[in-house]
């Protein structure tokens, strides 16, 4: 399969943290959103492009693997993979490092499905959008 890959790098903000200045563990979720955002932005996959294609892109499933604390004054690098599927899904893998000292923070994943944006429906196959920017983007990575 092939995938496409985009970095961002931002600092952790002290509302992030707990009183011990380690990261709540929610927000490495929150990074991936970053990660998915920065990729969206960049890869024209924004959540608005798939809404104005006439679908949503709910999260269904996420997976975060915790491997070291991020904390107050660290800055965090989001590693943002597309993994093309042949399910009518997105998916993406996740890297959060400490850009510094390179040391792995988390990894982790999530998957999205696609709903009619006005019946909500679920959708089977892939939307013929979703097939049209995999060969435009895919094909340039080969």
């Amino acid at each position: 399969m092939d995938s496409i890959t985009e970095c961002t790098e931002f600092p952790v903000k002290f509302n992030e943290v707990d009183s011990l200045s380690i990261v709540w563990h929610g927000h490495y979720v929150r990074y991936f959103e970053d990660g998915r955002e920065a990729f969206g932005e960049k890869y024209a996959l924004r959540y608005l492009d798939i809404f104005n294609a006439g679908f949503t892109a709910p999260v269904v499933n996420i997976q975060c693997d915790y491997k070291r604390p991020l904390r107050y004054g660290d800055r965090v690098k989001v590693e943002t993979t597309f993994v093309d599927d042949l399910a009518a899904k997105i998916r993406f893998n996740y890297v959060l490092s400490n850009p510094v000292t390179g040391e792995i923070i988390a990894k982790g994943s999530t998957v999205q499905v696609f709903l009619d944006k006005d019946t909500e429906l679920l959708q089977l196959t892939t939307p013929a959008f979703f097939n049209e920017w995999k060969k435009r983007h895919l094909n340039n990575h080969l």
